[in-house]
């Protein structure tokens, strides 16, 4: 069957930079689907995406759809005929479905049956339902309408182009009737552009001076970039999500270096990437020891004749804002960073739960109750705590909220606070996210856990669980947050106890009764999860979770001894043991005897076993006291050959009461062993 290259692409007003390659990968996969559902084979495809632009190009596309059959099965035969061989409503609704006379309905089979030959459909008449139906799939929050129109796009249409091959199909999308006349660079090119064909499109735009390829474009920005970032002994930051917002403002991308005056560089360096990225799209330049330089790229949209124009006016306009910064941090440090504080006794932090100076008071107490237990300067931690909020009440953040913590950290050390003070009060809001840095201080480490628990027992406290959509507090991100920094810090912290603590410090302003263990078990519901993504089974997870331990390094570290533990040859039998030794302890009435008593040991086999785990006992005691339940595992994996033994030899309900005791204290002593580090019953 012939084939033809295909070609659309909707001109429009510029299009939203950051939404600018989402649409376009939107639009081709809407493309790519509606081939699919018709049934049109083709070769390659690909989008292209430029400020006023959004086009879609294939390779050898189907002129026509290949003919079909069409096979429909009706109700059996008895049920469509009656005994006089009527046809019944079950047989005339058929016909009717199939849009046919009942006796065009084949009732030769079993069944009535239908079948149809459909003629294949030219690919020109069908296109225009593809792309429309694709432009109105697009992930478009808010679509506008312009003119008197009622037609609704995320920007006006301005040009259609729709070439199959070499021939335009004619229909009209968007209020615009297709062509092949496309538009160049608003600037270099301000006129009509003749596509010649689709395999042509990228190469009629270029000489109008448009790169219509997206990623072209993107790469060609992040190379120059590098290259003149060199040329300047330095490297640009370049973050993705800035990169793909610049190659979305410009169709013929020209980067220049543009600079600041030096004394801007007082100021603490992350406002003035904040800002220059943030507000301005610039690419900011760092030397080799990773300080600002005083240079910035900025991407042009034309090829000037005089360039210097373009830098000293992106000078112009960066020079504000770097004011602003350095007005606000000099007004910032002509009073110490704790005096904040007073403000902060006015701002609400939670209705119920008081003001953040009230918030920054509770997380000293519990930081330097934190760090008593893990190893950690108390008096240090208390004091980050009380300044830990104070940033927020500054002018510095008060316009450039990404600054709160760094801009903390800078007034500390103005202010000649220790060095992991002042690192804690950017730390305190670490992981930022899921995988995210870790705080690099143990005074930042408790400080941040400090944090999280009080907002997770305020919050909880006051009856604010988070929903399956609805987390305002971000409870979830503090739990996993909590749980990182103590088992990947290795910080043995009782979480059980520190609730508690936390629980005390808010009095009457929450419901007390029974919410520490709510919080724990939240923040250890959400250990089940991260081993999912580690690959550890949620038998493992359930193993050690059915034992509570309070500290997540210790939890932890069970999880991963039972890990290693599973994969034994012994586990999958003395996890079955186990189970079985559970089953019948719930089964036993009375108390079991607390010690085993040898002289009711009858069989050799159950003599065999008292042994074992006598011997067991003594090696590994010490092992799980000390936390090696790695060893400890490992040692009770030689107890397979007595349990299999003993249960093949040995009726644990005896007649005699008392040998039947025994034994049962036997299984407890035995069961109590693996209970030292998890139940591995739920592995059976």
């Amino acid at each position: 069957m012939s084939a033809r290259d295909f070609l659309v692409e909707l001109g429009t007003e510029e299009l939203p930079p950051k939404a600018l390659k989402t649409l376009g990968e939107a639009f081709l996969g809407g493309i790519v689907k509606g081939l699919k559902s018709a049934g049109l084979a083709h070769g390659a495809v690909r989008y292209y995406a430029a400020p006023r632009r959004l086009a879609v190009f294939v390779e050898r596309l189907e002129v026509q759809q290949a003919d079909r059959t069409l096979n429909l099965d009706g109700p059996p035969l008895q049920a469509a005929f009656d005994k006089e061989g009527n046809p019944t409503q079950a047989a005339l609704g058929f016909a009717k479905k199939c849009g046919v006379e009942l006796a065009e309905i084949d009732r030769s089979g079993p069944k009535l049956r239908f079948t149809q030959n459909i003629p294949g459909q030219a690919a020109a008449g069908l296109l225009p339902g593809i792309v429309e139906a694709s432009l109105d799939e697009l992930p478009i929050p808010k679509r506008m309408r312009w003119g008197a129109r009622k037609t609704e796009f995320v920007r006006p249409s301005q040009w259609l182009v729709m070439l199959f091959g070499d021939e335009v199909i004619d229909c009209g999308i968007l209020a615009q009737r297709a062509g092949r006349v496309s538009r160049g660079h608003r600037f270099h090119a301000n006129h009509e552009v003749r596509i010649s064909s689709p395999a042509t499109y990228a190469e009629d735009l270029r000489g109008a001076f448009v790169i219509a390829d997206f990623a072209e474009r993107r790469e060609l920005i992040s190379q120059r970039v590098d290259e003149l970032a060199a040329a300047q002994q330095g490297s640009a930051i370049v973050p993705p999500a800035l990169l793909d917002e610049v190659s979305a403002l410009v169709e013929w991308p020209v980067p220049l270096v543009c600079s600041f005056e030096e004394r801007f560089l007082e100021v603490p360096q992350e406002a003035l990437i904040t800002t220059m990225q943030d507000n301005q799209k610039y690419f900011c330049l760092l030397d080799a020891n990773g300080k600002l330089l005083p240079r910035f790229i900025t991407v042009a949209n034309v090829e000037s004749k005089d360039p210097a124009q373009i830098v000293a006016g992106n000078e112009k306009v960066v020079r504000p804002r770097l004011t602003d910064a350095e007005f606000f941090f000099k007004q910032d440090q002509k009073q110490p960073l704790e005096s904040f504080n007073e403000r902060l006794a006015n701002v609400v932090f939670q209705a119920q739960l008081g003001t953040v100076f009230d918030k920054a008071q509770r997380v000293s107490a519990l930081a330097a109750f934190i760090a008593e237990r893990v190893g950690g300067d108390a008096e240090r931690a208390a004091r980050a705590g009380i300044l830990c909020k104070c940033d927020l009440a500054s002018e510095m953040v008060g316009e450039f909220p990404e600054m709160q913590g760094i801009a903390g950290y800078y007034y500390a050390k103005h202010d000649g606070e220790a060095e992991d003070v002042a690192l804690a009060l950017n730390e305190q809001y670490m992981p930022r996210g899921a995988g995210a840095e870790l705080p690099s201080t143990l005074t930042g480490a408790v400080v941040a856990l400090a944090d999280k628990l009080d907002t997770l027992v305020g919050i909880f406290g006051i009856g604010m669980l988070p929903t399956g959509s609805k987390d305002p507090y971000a409870l979830r991100r503090a739990a996993l947050g909590v749980l990182r920094i103590l088992i990947e810090k290795k910080l043995d912290l009782d979480l059980a106890e520190a609730i508690e603590f936390t629980t005390l410090q808010f009095g009457d302003k929450v419901k007390a009764e029974g919410l520490a263990a709510q919080v724990a078990d939240f923040v250890f519901d959400r250990l089940r999860a991260r081993y999912e993504d580690e690959g550890v089974d949620v038998a493992v997870y359930q193993a050690v979770r059915a034992l509570s331990p309070s500290a997540p390094l210790d939890f932890d570290q069970r999880v991963q001894a039972v890990q290693v533990f599973r994969a034994r040859s012994e586990a999958e039998a003395l996890a079955a043991a186990n189970k079985r030794v559970s089953n019948l302890l719930g089964k036993f009435e009375g108390a079991v005897p607390a010690s085993v008593d040898a002289t009711l040991l009858q069989e050799p086999a159950e003599q065999a076993l008292a042994e074992a785990v006598a011997s067991a006992e003594r090696a590994v005691m010490p092992m799980a006291a000390a936390r090696c339940y790695r060893e400890a595992l490992e040692h009770l994996a030689g107890l397979r050959e007595p349990v299999d033994s003993f249960f093949e030899a040995v009726l644990v309900n005896a007649e005699d009461s008392a040998v039947r005791a025994n034994r049962y204290a036997l299984l407890a002593k035995l069961r109590g062993l693996f209970l030292g580090v998890a139940d591995i019953s739920v592995l059976g």
